[in-house]
């Protein structure tokens, strides 16, 4: 794989890499990624995320597997009764509306048994490190125990739980290419 020169390469870090094999392109987002792996066009493709990124365009990149493009991660914030568990939702879903969350996600409030309940942050398993970061920047804490992981979000589903409130969060600011536009970037060695 050869990279072009990367100007300003700090401003990568988080980003993705994607090598078509004649080619490859740098500055991708996640989103943009997951639309490329849903063409049958681009299953060859390879990708790469831009860890760490150095004012002198050495980039620490790391393999993605194309699967967790496909998956969800979450994270799950238990309480032993559903007063504790309704401000657990309150307190995420505020957080979304003072700090921008990473991409789209889901939170909801569920019941897993009698007085057993969950507050659910589910997003795309792509974004795991930055929705840790943002809980951190947000401050987020619960008083009951936590789980995480694309696991902990396949064992919520096989219990089946009953939601007793949800809402949807977004990234407003992002700008990912779509369709044709999506297709017009990945001939790009510069996406951004």
């Amino acid at each position: 794989m050869k990279l072009p020169k990367i100007e300003n390469a700090p401003r990568y870090a988080g980003l993705y890499i994607v090598d078509f094999g004649d080619h490859c392109g740098v500055g991708f987002l996640a989103e943009e990624v997951a639309e490329l792996l849903e063409s049958e066009r681009f299953q060859h493709i390879t990708v790469y995320k831009i860890y760490n990124a150095y004012p002198d365009g050495t980039l620490e990149i790391i393999g993605v597997r194309k699967e967790i493009f496909q998956q969800e991660s979450g994270m799950f914030f238990y309480a032993f009764d559903e007063e504790t568990a309704r401000a657990d939702f309150a307190r995420l879903a505020e957080c979304s509306r003072r700090l921008e969350p990473p991409s789209r996600a889901k939170i909801q409030l569920a019941e897993l048994a009698p007085r057993q309940y969950a507050t659910a942050l589910i997003y795309p398993a792509e974004y795991d490190a930055e929705f840790s970061r943002w809980l951190l920047d947000c401050r987020y804490r619960t008083e009951g125990p936590a789980a995480g992981g694309v696991s902990a979000v396949e064992q919520y589903y096989r219990q089946k739980p009953a939601i007793l409130e949800s809402t949807q969060i977004f990234n407003s600011t992002s700008a990912a290419f779509h369709g044709e536009n999506l297709l017009e970037a990945a001939k790009k060695a510069m996406v951004r």
